[in-house]
């Protein structure tokens, strides 16, 4: 049988449920990825599958390119969504977030892989990096709606907004993980502390932020300032979303800053230099289209590695004790004492707390730093990412829709979306 005919053939078959899933799954306790990840796992198993059933460690290369390409896109997409203009009131539950519950779960989780699973510093300390920040693909049923459709209360722009930063805030740990495996037994002490300070924390950062922001003005101006004739905004083509994302990413790497933090920024800049113009739906529906598919197409592997088996062979007890105690200990204990004293009710709060969906960008994290340094037992800390990750899926992916239309219902609100801009 000819394998580019099955290949085309399938490969049609998940972009049309990939436009049409939405829609069905809007009201039933089942998510997209969820499905994703089965339709992946059968097809993994049918006889005829053009999936390359590999274990990501022996395709590095490939799985943190792929994963680091649909996080950028979701990034630009969750920044152009929030509508509320950046401050240090408006944005006080975000920081908190941010400055209190990330760490707390870095910490957190990096001590169970060590007390649990016997991994070194270098193996712990990534692995609470990389599993600590709030994906922002696979979180997007919690995310605020559209652009100027009023579905941004506070849960949904506290989740929304963590995940667009958190991901960019939690690369100096990772960056730190690497320093600490990077480092020969001769070399044992903390010099390289100074330059992670100075490089990885304050450089990295600074110029992810600075160079957020310029890209954002200056797209802002070439898209909503210039004389109309010459607007980007009077193409009406969301297209120029996935070139924003791209000039604002690689510009930032070019220059040694992290480039998920300059996407973000880039897209809350775009949106301060005009917040009421249409362009900025074209631009979210375009991006939300394009992230669903990378999306499907990345979790529809994720299924075929799973179903392959080889990678999840190891896992035992401490495994998936260190993913329960991760779910649903450590980021709603992290989460929750962050929102201590904060204005949110109880239940927005727990929700907050509970719904920190783990990732593709942990895949990222890990596939970058196995380039980088290596690690010990680093099939460990790949197995239970995975095994994080499966759970994620399957448990907020359940619980997310009865959840939300609970809390929507209690506050008076519809949880429907508009079908012509829906959530995943």
């Amino acid at each position: 049988m000819n394998s580019y005919v099955v290949t085309l053939f399938i490969f049609g078959i998940v972009v049309l449920l990939t436009a049409w899933l939405p829609m069905v799954l809007r009201r039933r306790p089942l998510s997209f990825p969820i499905c994703c990840v089965a339709i992946g796992i059968l097809l993994a198993w049918s006889p005829f599958t053009p999936l390359p059933r590999m274990n990501p460690l022996e395709s590095r290369a490939l799985a943190e390119h792929l994963s680091e390409f649909v996080v950028i896109v979701a990034l630009m997409g969750a920044g152009l969504k929030i509508d509320r203009p950046l401050g240090w009131v408006r944005w006080a539950i975000t920081w908190r977030l941010l400055g209190i519950a990330m760490p707390l779960s870095i910490f957190a989780i990096s001590l169970l892989g060590w007390s649990l699973l016997g991994l070194g510093a270098a193996s712990a300390l990534l692995l609470g990096a990389a599993l600590a920040p709030t994906d922002p693909v696979l979180a997007a049923d919690v995310q605020v709606g559209p652009p100027q459709t009023g579905e941004e209360d506070d849960i949904r722009f506290a989740l929304t907004s963590e995940a667009g930063l958190n991901d960019g805030l939690s690369f100096p740990f990772v960056m730190a993980a690497i320093a600490i495996a990077s480092q020969s037994a001769s070399d044992s002490g903390a010099g390289w502390i100074w330059h992670w300070l100075a490089v990885d924390v304050l450089w990295k950062l600074a110029a992810g932020i600075g160079m957020g922001w310029i890209v954002g003005r200056i797209l802002g101006y070439l898209t909503f300032k210039v004389p109309k004739a010459g607007r980007i905004a009077k193409t009406g083509d969301g297209l120029a979303a996935l070139a924003f994302t791209c000039l604002a990413y690689s510009a930032t790497e070019l220059v040694h800053g992290y480039g998920f933090v300059a996407v973000f920024v880039t897209a809350l800049t775009l949106r301060s230099v005009e917040r009421h113009s249409s362009f900025h739906g074209e631009l979210h529906d375009f991006g939300e289209q394009l992230e669903r598919l990378l999306m499907m197409l990345l979790l529809v592997c994720f299924g075929s590695v799973i179903a392959e088996g080889s990678l999840l062979s190891h896992v035992d007890w401490r495994i998936v004790a260190v993913a329960v105690l991760t779910l649903a200990v450590v980021r709603p204990m992290s989460g929750w004492i962050s929102l201590i004293g904060a204005v949110q009710p109880r239940a927005e709060k727990a929700i907050v707390s509970i719904f920190g969906v783990r990732g593709l960008g942990s895949i990222y994290y890990l596939a970058y730093a196995s380039g980088k340094a290596s690690f010990d037992q680093i099939e460990v800390v790949w197995d239970t990412v995975f095994l994080i990750i499966l759970i994620s899926v399957a448990i907020h992916g359940i619980a997310v829709t009865p959840v939300m239309g609970w809390i929507d219902r209690e506050r008076g609100v519809d949880s429907m979306r508009p079908m012509g801009r829906q959530s995943r």
